[in-house]
C-alpha cells in the first residue's frame, strides 16, 4: 500500500507493515478527516491487526463536524476490532486525558505520550520510523 498523504496528514513510513503512523501538521478539515478514514478502512480490509501512531506535535485543531462523516464513524468502530495498540504523541491535554480513560474501557491498548517521549511511543507500537519525518 502506498504512503498516505492528504492536506495536513502525512503517513510516516516504518519497516513494520502492521504499523500505520501519521504526522498531523496544522488544522484537520472535513476532507482530510474523511480521506484518512477511507484510507484506514482500506487498511482494515487488508489487515486484521494493526498498531497506530499519531504524531500531533504540530496539530492546531480540527473541524468538529468532521467526526460525523459516515466513513469517519465506520473507521472508528472498525478500529475497535483491528487496532491493537494506539499511540498518540503531543495530544492536547484534554485529548490525552480522554485517551488514558478510553484505554480502560475499549479493547485497544491506547497511550498518550508527551512530545519528548516520541521514541517511547514508537517502541510501544513496535517499530521505528524509517526517516526523521516525525518530531524527535
Amino acid at each position: 500500500m502506498t504512503a498516505f498523504s492528504h492536506g495536513p496528514i502525512t503517513e510516516i513510513q516504518s519497516n513494520a507493515a502492521n504499523v500505520h503512523a501519521f504526522r498531523i501538521v496544522g488544522h484537520i478539515d472535513d476532507d482530510a478527516s474523511e480521506a484518512l478514514a477511507e484510507h484506514m478502512n482500506r487498511v482494515f480490509d487488508q489487515q486484521d491487526e494493526v498498531n497506530m501512531l499519531l504524531d500531533m506535535t504540530a496539530f492546531t485543531g480540527s473541524d468538529w463536524d468532521s467526526m460525523l462523516d459516515g466513513d469517519v464513524i465506520s473507521s472508528r468502530f472498525r478500529a475497535l476490532r483491528h487496532v491493537k495498540k494506539y499511540a498518540v504523541v503531543g495530544a492536547p491535554d484534554r485529548a490525552a486525558k480522554m485517551i488514558g480513560f478510553m484505554d480502560k474501557v475499549i479493547p485497544v491498548e491506547a497511550k498518550a505520550f508527551d512530545a519528548a517521549d516520541i521514541a517511547q511511543a514508537w517502541a510501544f507500537v513496535g517499530t521505528q520510523p524509517l526517516s526523521h519525518t516525525s518530531a524527535a
